[in-house]
């Protein structure tokens, strides 16, 4: 992890891609983007379809450094390659972008009106390849169904947890405790987590930050406080299933937020369109999000 990195991240315009779409999400993405099941056979098909889809982003001109500060990636997508390079020398060396690694592997079931993460017995491992191959940060995502005090209380104390086994490999956490934009009482949802995360924040060492993935507030500014936490590197927004234009809107209310969208970028890109189409495409979502995100 490098200061220039660090520096880039906490203080630089524009908005992280969440490029990280795994396991169960994957033939969902590659549908969006206009593959079909029947054009691939087996896992080890579906994840060399899905890495032509990130590459062909990733090399795009439209996919640059003066919009799109960092790049989530999964696992798989850490360990290829683009262009000769692994993925996060890429990033970092052809495009100034910085390389982030989702290591959650999926939700437990829901018990108490959330899903925790499942548990991730060699993380330590996952967490020692990451610092080899390069990688800045790391995201993890839970998901908030309820105003359950209790679901939320173990929500927010996993969060910080791997977030300190992450800051003790030298990395800076991405914690992504989601709130479901279908949540009855969703407002009163955001109000328990925030009181969880801001005791958390105080009760990290000196000296450490991390960084928040959180669902659009409600309340336009509900997160102001967050955001102006000593501890706290940056406060960035999920999309949750809004559409780019919804996602976007709810963001500019809500300065000192930025994107970290995942659908809502990919949103109209299509497997079948010419390069040209492409790139027109993903600009004309990047620069919509990029000013969402210095709103």
């Amino acid at each position: 992890m490098s200061n220039q990195q660090t520096e880039f991240m906490q203080t630089g315009k524009g908005f992280i891609a969440a490029l990280d779409q795994s396991g169960g999400s994957t033939p969902k993405a590659l549908k969006l983007y206009g593959i079909s099941e029947s054009e691939y056979s087996g896992e080890s098909q579906m994840y060399d379809k899905i890495h032509e889809m990130r590459t062909r982003i990733i090399t795009s001109p439209s996919f640059s450094s003066d919009r799109v500060l960092a790049a989530i990636l999964f696992e798989q997508t850490m360990d290829r390659e683009i262009k000769g390079k692994p993925t996060a020398t890429f990033l970092w060396e052809e495009k100034k972008i910085v390389p982030i690694l989702k290591i959650d592997k999926g939700l437990a079931d829901t018990k108490d009106g959330v899903q925790l993460m499942k548990p991730v017995p060699d993380l330590d491992k996952l967490l020692a390849r990451a610092v080899k191959a390069g990688i800045w940060g790391t995201k993890e995502r839970s998901v908030i169904k309820e105003a359950n005090p209790a679901g939320i209380k173990a929500i927010a104390a996993q969060q910080f947890e791997w977030g300190k086994q992450v800051l003790s490999h030298g990395l800076v956490p991405i914690l992504e405790p989601e709130v479901d934009i279908k949540a009855p009482n969703k407002a009163e949802c955001e109000k328990l987590l925030k009181a969880e995360l801001l005791a958390g924040l105080d009760a990290l060492p000196a000296g450490q930050k991390v960084i928040f993935k959180l669902t659009i507030p409600d309340v336009d500014g509900f997160y102001s406080d967050l955001i102006k936490h000593p501890k706290t590197a940056r406060v960035v927004a999920l999309s949750g299933g809004y559409s780019r234009d919804e996602a976007c809107a709810k963001l500019a209310k809500n300065p000192g937020m930025i994107a970290s969208f995942s659908r809502a970028l990919t949103e109209g890109l299509s497997a079948q369109q010419s390069d040209g189409d492409f790139n027109t495409q993903l600009k004309s979502a990047v620069d919509k999000i990029y000013q969402a995100s210095i709103t």
